[in-house]
């Protein structure tokens, strides 16, 4: 039986209505890091098997806690202007392809539940890999969270692999630099997820600059996260907490540490105009490797981070004393 030419152009503009919806709301959500974080936690409220969605909203909290930082007591006493900056793009670069590419994806998940068939052959449109149409398929039909979670780690830390982390500009400006080496071997980046009790957990982030180990920080973040151990008091925390990007938004409940040290986001940072100029599939081009989506995780460190999170600000306060020392290098 033919559809006829009446149904089909019907249909067509049904598509065509919900692309244009998508391509809006997305530039609309991807301003800045406030509004990402807060539309990924909306989506994970509507959609909680999308797993991948709270542990987004929860590293994008991190990204604008690591840009506040950079404008805090600390850094500027660390860091000269000009790299400070620099980390500061980064952060909003990597972060903002992300979201171009993961939140069509999970609005296209949003329409399918409506229309109550799969729509992800639109994520063409929206140039997302072919990997990550043939996941959402295969959880369409098989529901298995965990593998879509996984997934969608693998896809964002491989969309952000060429265009950021071996982009001639960063990798020569950033990541190649003695500063940054610095930071990665004494693990001053780490991801935290805080409760309302005062308490943090998380992991640190070392090798930032290799895909797997991202992947594989990703999938040890994600084990933490929904560990019935610790879910509730992180979820509460993200439902309670408005996300400024200052460390203040958590460190409000630490027991005799109530002084905010780093800015508000948005009182501190323009809004940055991004483009993508090129658009390549990073799935045509690799191979996917086994341990990427192995559902096996170990947790080699301990996960409550709050002692090491604390020695690790007192190191960085002292450092700050001796900032001439340390600016010499940057």
């Amino acid at each position: 039986m033919f559809l006829s030419g009446k149904f089909l152009n019907r249909h067509e503009k049904k598509e065509q209505a919900i692309k244009d919806h998508i391509m809006k709301m997305t530039a609309k959500y991807n301003m800045d890091n406030i509004s990402r974080t807060e539309a990924y936690f909306h989506f994970y409220k509507k959609h909680p098997e999308i797993r991948w969605a709270f542990l987004a909203s929860m590293v994008s909290r991190n990204a604008g806690w690591n840009m506040c930082d950079l404008e805090g007591s600390c850094f500027p006493k660390l860091i000269g202007k000009k790299f400070r900056d620099m980390l500061y793009i980064t952060y909003e670069r990597a972060n903002w392809l992300i979201f171009q590419d993961a939140f069509p994806q999970l609005l296209l998940y949003h329409y399918s539940t409506k229309l109550n068939r799969p729509m992800f052959h639109l994520l063409k449109t929206f140039h997302v890999s072919a990997f990550m149409e043939k996941e959402w398929l295969y959880f369409w039909k098989n529901r298995n969270k965990k593998r879509l979670m996984i997934s969608l780690i693998i896809n964002e830390q491989n969309v952000i692999q060429e265009p950021v982390m071996e982009h001639s500009i960063y990798k020569n400006k950033v990541f190649h630099t003695l500063l940054f080496s610095f930071q990665d071997y004494l693990h001053f980046s780490s991801v935290i997820f805080p409760t309302c009790k005062g308490e943090l957990y998380g992991a640190s982030v070392n090798g930032f600059r290799s895909v797997s180990k991202r992947i594989d920080l990703g999938k040890r973040l994600a084990e933490i996260l929904f560990d019935t151990s610790y879910y509730d008091d992180v979820y509460e925390f993200a439902f309670n907490s408005v996300h400024t990007g200052s460390r203040h938004d958590y460190e409000k409940y630490f027991k005799g540490r109530k002084r905010r040290t780093t800015p508000f986001l948005r009182c501190t940072y323009p809004i940055i105009t991004h483009h993508i100029h090129q658009f390549t599939d990073w799935s045509v081009k690799k191979r996917i490797k086994s341990k990427w989506t192995s559902e096996s995780v170990v947790l080699k460190h301990p996960v409550h981070i709050k002692k090491w999170y604390l020695h690790k600000q007192d190191q960085l306060h002292k450092a700050a004393k001796l900032g001439k020392i340390f600016r010499s290098i940057c």
